[in-house]
Parts: structure tokens; C-alpha cells; sequence
């Protein structure tokens, strides 16, 4: 029974993939109809059950190649170079599709009592001369491109040159042109900071905020620049403005509070109304926990400090000089340190506090160092900005 409903099961799953297959056939969708079938036939070609993918495949292939041979006769009679990528990738398709099916074959058809007819061409001719065509093609277009000023048609240049490179690689000089139009295509940034406020910044956190190679931020055509370099004409500047720092006195906060628990003791003899002991079926004196209450009286220290800055970030264009973008920025830092002493038993307070019982006064951090410590937080809030805010659209 359970063999006849497997096969049930399987029956019906290949009727669907069959019933798919067709649909995807009737809606043009050709190729897929032929990765369906070799997928289905690759486990095993000679199966009458799989013979439908069989038919299906011979269909498929012969109405997509008659489909890609019109698309070809059109495009290369249009002699519109835009069309030289279509044309290379039309031949690549038919060239991968005779590729799949050929380790296929024979594929026979049973009741028709003759092999499958997949009538294959050799597009190898055709595949280097359009390839050939599109490479100069693309070429010419990047050079064309690179005769102009604006970073966006640099950038599109690259993108010609990488694929140029990809299908046809060290064609001419294009690894030179490449790194070309990724220099010229790409924005400079430098970065800088301004204090507003009437403390002295750490030079450890200026040096931090300005070391963008640890903030991941750079990509291909966006790079930051803490020191400005020679040679580079920056595109923009950001400048990180500090604008009040405000920094709590050291306190120390005093509580005391006393805990009361119920705490396992030992073990004890279990009694019965009488003050007998009770025993159990074994004989032996039945022994339960040893429950009593607890108390402790705790002294409780709160060391504190905080520091808050307020900052803002703008982004400036350094061809008109003109302000582009400006971002409020705050950040705080608290430094807390809790520590207690006790007088009673330790056990009565809550599990998770028997740790401050174990902690010290520490000393305070300096200033200096509290303002760094904020830092620390107000970097990662200006990466947030950055990668939420480019400088171009």
C-alpha cells in the first residue's frame, strides 16, 4: 500500500512538471521549457515516463532557434552598432543551447520508433566576428566618452572597458583606459574638522575621525581623504563641526536598602503532625530542604559622569563653493560604576547582584578621555550618515 501511494505521489508530480513544461512552452518561454526537460531527462534519458520531455525539448529548441535566427536576420540587417551586444549574445545562446542538449544524445522517441532531431549549426564563425565587432564597438564608445570632462561619462566608459575586458580580455590597451576613467570617474572627498566649542579637542579623536580606512566607507567612485593629497582635485569636503561639549561633574550617589529572601539551608528530617519522622517505602527517613528566611542590609555606590557632544556634518561642493547638505550630529557617553557593601547575609540579595558586592571605587575618567570615549559613538553615527547621504545622486 505504501508502494502504491509513492508511486501515486510520483505520478502525480511528474504530470505537473509535464503540465508546466507545456504551459511554459505555449507562453514562449523556450528556454526554459529546454532546461526543464534536460533537467528532467538527465537522470534518466530512456524512461517512457519521461517521454513527453522528450517531445517537449525538440519543440523548444527548434522554435527558439527558428526565434534567435529572425531576431539575428533583423538585427543585422537594422546595421545599428547599438545592436552589436544583442548580436554576440543571440549567438552565445544558440551555441550554449546546442552545448546542453548534446550530451543528451541520442534521445529516442518510442512510438514513433526515431531518435530526436536537434539540427545543430557551428556559430563559431559568427561568435568571433560579433564578438569582434562589439569589442571595437565598445571601445571606441569609452574612448568617445573619455574625450569630455564629466565624471559620469567616465564612469560610464568603465563600465564599456570592464565588460569589453570580461569578454574579450587585454584587448588593446583597455587596462590602461580602465584605470584611467576609474581615476577621472571618481569623486574626492576631503574631511576635515572644526571646533566651535571652548575645549580642546583630543588629537586622538580628531585622528580617529579622519582615518576613513577604518570606516569601510570607500567604494569604486566615492574615496575620503582625511589629509589632502597632492595631485588630487577634490570634487567635495566634509567638514565635522564640534559644536558644544558638555561634560557632568563627578558624582557619587549613596542608597541603602535592605533584601529579605527564602533560601535553601541544608536538608532536614521530614515530621509528620505527631513530630514523627516519616519514612518511606524503602524504610528510610524521608528528608526534605531546610527553608529559612535571610536578610542583609546593603550600602550601595553610584559612581557617575557623563559627557554629551553636539555636532553637525556638512557636505560642501568645491566647485561653487556651496553648502550641499547639513546634519545635526549629538552622541553621549556615560561612565557608571556600582559598587556595594553589606552588612547580613549576602545570600538574601538578588543572584544577579551579588556581583557589585565584588566591585571597587575605581577612579573617575579625565575629561579628555570621556571626550574621546563620546567619539567613539559619534563615528559610527557619522558612517550612518554617509552611507544614508552620497554626495551624488
Amino acid at each position: 500500500m505504501k508502494k502504491l501511494s509513492l508511486l501515486f505521489a510520483f505520478l502525480l508530480l511528474t504530470s505537473c512538471g509535464v503540465k508546466q513544461t507545456k504551459s511554459l512552452l505555449s507562453s514562449g518561454n523556450y528556454d526554459e521549457v529546454v532546461n526543464n526537460s534536460i533537467s528532467n531527462l538527465r537522470s534518466n534519458k530512456d524512461r517512457k515516463g519521461n517521454q513527453d520531455y522528450v517531445y517537449l525539448l525538440e519543440e523548444a529548441f527548434a522554435k527558439a532557434k527558428e526565434r534567435d535566427l529572425n531576431t539575428l536576420n533583423l538585427l543585422e540587417k537594422d546595421k545599428n552598432p547599438a545592436n552589436f551586444e544583442k548580436i554576440y549574445n543571440t549567438y552565445l545562446s544558440l551555441n550554449d543551447r546546442q552545448e546542453k542538449i548534446k550530451p543528451l544524445l541520442p534521445l529516442k522517441l518510442l512510438n514513433e520508433g526515431r531518435n530526436a532531431i536537434f539540427p545543430f549549426e557551428n556559430y563559431n564563425n559568427e561568435i568571433v566576428n560579433s564578438k569582434e565587432n562589439l569589442s571595437l564597438y565598445l571601445y571606441n564608445n569609452a574612448k568617445s566618452l573619455m574625450t569630455t570632462s564629466d565624471k559620469m561619462n567616465f564612469r560610464k566608459a568603465f563600465d564599456d572597458l570592464n565588460y569589453l575586458n570580461q569578454i574579450n580580455p587585454n584587448y588593446k590597451n583597455v587596462l590602461t583606459l580602465m584605470n584611467e576613467s576609474l581615476s577621472k570617474g571618481t569623486d574626492y572627498v576631503s574631511v576635515n574638522t572644526k571646533n566651535e566649542t571652548n575645549m580642546v579637542i583630543p588629537i586622538r579623536l580628531e585622528n580617529d575621525l579622519l582615518d576613513f580606512s577604518t570606516y569601510g566607507l570607500n567604494n569604486k567612485w566615492t574615496v575620503f581623504h582625511g589629509t589632502k593629497q597632492k595631485g588630487i582635485n577634490y570634487d567635495y569636503t566634509m567638514v565635522i563641526s564640534f559644536r558644544e561639549i558638555l561634560i557632568s561633574p563627578e558624582q557619587v550617589k549613596e542608597r541603602e536598602f535592605i533584601k529579605e529572601r527564602q533560601i535553601k539551608d541544608g536538608q532536614k528530617k521530614l515530621l509528620d503532625a505527631n513530630g514523627k519522622e516519616v519514612i518511606d517505602d524503602k524504610g528510610k527517613v524521608v528528608m526534605v530542604d531546610n527553608l529559612r528566611n535571610v536578610n542583609v542590609r546593603i550600602f550601595e555606590f553610584r559612581q557617575l559622569k557623563t559627557c554629551q557632544i553636539q555636532a553637525k556634518v556638512d557636505y560642501i561642493d568645491l566647485r561653487n563653493n556651496q553648502l550641499m547638505q547639513s546634519f545635526p550630529l549629538a552622541s553621549e557617553f556615560v561612565f557608571e560604576n556600582i559598587y556595594s557593601n553589606f552588612k547580613g547575609d549576602r545570600r538574601a540579595a538578588d543572584d544577579n547582584y551579588l556581583l557589585y558586592f565584588d566591585r571597587r571605587v575605581v577612579p573617575f575618567p579625565s575629561s579628555e578621555q570621556m571626550v574621546y570615549d563620546t567619539g567613539e559613538n559619534l563615528k559610527m553615527k557619522i558612517k550612518d550618515i554617509i552611507t544614508r547621504n552620497t554626495f551624488r545622486n
